[in-house]
């Protein structure tokens, strides 16, 4: 069973390059989305989250306050990889006990670690090979105020707080190039051809 990293720039479409590999019968693991349980479940980690960024990030009712979280975190490099360090622990272990689950279902073709921080977290080390989803910055800026409703300033503050896309390329396997002018399916196809042999 092939576990494949996803990997790219906020914004990229790898969730979409990720739909395409599940109609191939892969599993698709959101790290965003079980970094969001492990913040919201994990007491060591809220904890941690509150040390850092302040008591301002906590609820009333003891949860994470993501949209507060998320603006005090991605106001600088620093302090993006400073969240980095507090979640990627937990996050990479509840994914292994996910990707060991999955490796007992026959029906399961493989698992996707999709992950904007896959190189620096170690999740990259779970994976046979990765993949790398390009999309240039004005299509990434459009996707990013869509899906987070939030102001093209604050789409901004998230892209330059994050590494550069050579960053990813460099590191990545493969590179697939989600700008809505090449089709994906092809391009996840011939990745997939080229791994089998």
């Amino acid at each position: 069973m092939k576990i494949i990293g996803v990997t790219g720039q906020t914004g990229a479409g790898k969730s979409i390059v990720c739909e395409e590999f599940e109609k191939l019968g892969y599993y698709h693991i959101d790290a965003d989305l079980v970094a969001k349980e492990v913040i919201d479940s994990n007491e060591e980690v809220k904890k941690a989250l509150a040390l850092q960024f302040g008591e301002g990030v906590i609820l009333p009712d003891g949860k994470i306050d993501r949209r507060e979280l998320a603006a005090r975190a991605f106001k600088t490099k620093k302090s993006a990889e400073k969240l980095s360090e507090i979640t990627h622990p937990a996050v990479i272990d509840e994914i292994k006990n996910i990707i060991e689950v999955k490796k007992a279902d026959s029906a399961c073709e493989g698992v996707l670690v999709d992950a904007i921080g896959l190189f620096e977290s170690g999740a990259a080390d779970l994976c046979d090979f990765s993949v790398c989803v390009t999309a240039p910055e004005e299509i990434r800026l459009q996707r990013i105020v869509g899906r987070d409703r939030i102001s093209v300033s604050a789409a901004l503050l998230r892209i330059r707080a994050q590494k550069d896309e050579s960053f990813f390329v460099s590191r990545a396997d493969y590179t697939v190039c989600n700008d809505g002018k090449h089709q994906l399916s092809g391009q996840i196809k011939r990745i997939l051809a080229y791994e089998q042999g």
